[in-house]
């Protein structure tokens, strides 16, 4: 068995989450959740003002430059870290490009 090709997160990819999985807040935990078949995530502050942006519409690059502007960053350490991010749920298949 051979293993798929990774799919690299650049800035001009338009991600939206897969098939089957859910973003939400959840009454219950009172947190930000990310349900997908067979697993549940709890990620922290910083991941949910990521995934908040991830809407099918804007570009990786649109969503650093929205949270650099947002938080006087710098670009390429915002750049770094949400990159890095969305590779990791990319990989998982819980996003798309």
């Amino acid at each position: 068995m051979t293993a798929e090709p990774r799919l690299p997160v650049e800035g001009d990819a338009v991600l939206r989450f897969a098939p089957h999985t859910r973003f939400r807040f959840d009454e219950v935990r009172q947190a930000w959740i990310v349900l997908a078949p067979e697993r549940l995530m709890l990620p922290d502050e910083q991941a949910v003002e990521i995934l908040q942006l991830i809407d099918g519409k804007r570009a990786v690059d649109d969503v650093i430059d929205e949270l650099a502007g947002r938080y006087d960053a710098p670009r390429d350490v915002i750049a770094g870290d949400v990159v890095k991010m969305l590779q990791d749920l990319v990989d998982k298949k819980v996003l798309r490009l």
